[in-house]
């Protein structure tokens, strides 16, 4: 009985085992074909909207190749056109020099008729010619050789006649205004440079925003201000002027670091002797740069090209540098001008005229042995960068220490006493100016007979008025000599003081 239960149960359950089995079979076979018909209605889905996609990209694609074809088609019809354009401006060209052909053939044609026509006449005259001077031979009694041989011995007599009458005359005629001409030539030249006036001065004011700032520069015990002193070699005046500092020094290189090495300093604000030294070199590098940049300049200016560039660097420097208060550099480019001018009045080269006057200077400026005159320096400076001849002699020569060989040389000389001599050029103090030129006038007319007396020309020149009842014409002339000697013994001047007397009778009278 136990077994019949025990195979009933174990026949529920294998019978409930495979009713479950047949259950899930049938529950998974649904569920599989649900998924695979939504999978199907996904999968058209997917395939519609790819198609639908693939249309819309090929309308693209066709639109756009569509309008790259108008724009070809376009493109190529401009060019049909302009091709069409220019093939009826070449048929149009073509017939106008079809045209311009046949009057040229024409004109040719004309030519060569008047060619004939000329060869003809030609022929004729000659025959003409020949007859004519077999008849002359005849009633001459000689042949056309000898004859046209006498002829030019004789204009050859008359000729040499004639050149040396005019040399005589030229000569005669230079004799007379070689003194006029020279004059005008230079008065010209004065008249057409124009010169600044200005001079240099030996101290720079260097400008602050207040007095605030004078303390930081003198620093702690006076620290800060002894480093820049001992940096520039300039010596700097704090004082009671105020908002300003005083830069004292003759050599203006040294000024021109030192207001520089200030401004950047005040500027920075940073001021201590570490970063004083470090400022006043790379000014100091800088102005090196200034000066070449300056002398390139200059030199471009003057239109004065090839120049070593050791020469261009001196140039450059002279702007630093005065004579006499004049800045070396202007004085240099002034004579340079004047040179050029009087070269092109006198028919000369104004462009070696021109180099010569602008380096005639750089011996002040160098300092390769500085025991020689400063123009005899340049002028083994310039010898030393290859400069012509007549350069080199022009600039040891301005001062008359070697001899003159170059045309050049007195042109240089004149310049640069020309520049150096006018009222303003060189520092003067203006009332020792006007007591050498009362001192001269006092001289002349302390002599009797003299009635009035005028120092012109910056003192270069004393006019001397003489009454006629006086004074008689041998008298005016030793009269001249004497106040020539005595100034010459008791003044002192530069260059030299022409005296002219003058003596003259006036008669006048008023119609009434």
């Amino acid at each position: 009985m136990d077994i019949f239960y025990i195979i009933a149960a174990v026949a529920g359950a294998v019978l409930a085992l495979g009713i479950n089995t047949v259950i899930r079979k049938y529950t998974l076979k649904g569920k599989k074909e649900e998924i695979i018909r939504k999978a199907e209605i996904e999968g058209e889905n997917i395939k519609k909207e790819k198609i639908f996609q693939a249309k819309e990209k090929f309308l693209q694609l066709k639109g756009e190749h569509e309008q790259y074809v108008n724009e070809k088609n376009k493109q190529l019809q401009d060019t049909e056109n302009r091709l069409k354009q220019k093939e009826n401006y070449l048929n149009q060209q073509n017939s106008e020099l079809g045209r311009k052909q046949k009057e040229a053939d024409a004109i040719r044609e004309n030519l060569k008729n008047q060619v004939e026509i000329a060869t003809r006449k030609s022929e004729e005259y000659e025959i003409l010619k020949a007859e004519a001077n077999r008849q002359i031979e005849n009633i001459a009694g000689m042949s056309a050789a000898e004859a046209r041989n006498q002829l030019m011995e004789n204009m050859k007599a008359e000729a040499r006649s004639q050149a040396q009458s005019y040399i005589n005359d030229v000569m005669d005629e230079a004799r007379l205004t070689a003194s006029k001409e020279a004059k005008r030539i230079v008065i010209n030249t004065i008249q057409r440079t124009a010169s600044e006036t200005a001079i240099e001065n030996a101290v720079t004011v260097f400008n602050i925003e207040s007095d605030e700032i004078k303390g930081r520069i003198i620093g702690r015990e006076g620290r800060n201000i002894r480093a820049l002193e001992a940096a520039t070699g300039v010596e700097i005046v704090v004082d009671d002027t105020p908002e300003a500092i005083l830069l004292s020094a003759f050599d203006p290189v040294r000024r021109e670091v030192a207001r520089l090495a200030l401004h950047q300093l005040v500027v920075d604000g940073r001021i201590h002797p570490a970063r004083i030294e470090e400022v006043v070199a790379k000014v100091q590098k800088q102005l090196e740069d200034e000066i070449m940049e300056t002398g390139k300049r200059t030199c471009i200016d003057l239109g004065i090209h090839g120049l070593h560039i050791e020469l261009v660097k001196l140039i450059g420097r002279m702007k630093y540098r005065s004579s006499y208060g004049q800045n070396l550099l202007q004085h240099s480019r002034e004579v340079a001008n004047i040179c050029a001018t009087m070269a092109s009045e006198l028919g000369l080269n104004p462009k070696i005229a021109k180099r010569a006057g602008l380096l005639h200077d750089i011996g002040k400026v160098s300092d390769e042995d500085p025991e020689l005159p400063h123009a005899i320096l340049g002028m083994k400076l310039a010898e030393k960068y290859k400069e012509k001849p007549e350069v080199c002699n022009a600039i040891g020569a301005h001062h008359e220490e070697i001899e003159m060989t170059s045309i050049i040389s007195p042109l240089v000389m004149v310049g640069d006493a020309i520049s150096g001599a006018r009222p303003g050029a060189r520092r003067e103090v203006i009332e020792s100016y006007i007591k050498r030129l009362k001192d001269m006038e006092d001289i002349a007319k302390s002599y009797q007979g003299v009635t009035k007396t005028y120092a012109i020309q910056a003192g270069r020149e004393l006019r001397v008025i003489v009454g006629a009842d006086q004074v008689s014409d041998k008298d005016a002339e030793n009269l001249s000599g004497e106040i020539a000697k005595k100034i010459q013994e008791e003044m002192v001047y530069p260059g030299q003081v022409k005296i002219t007397v003058i003596r003259e009778t006036r008669s006048v009278a008023f119609a009434k």
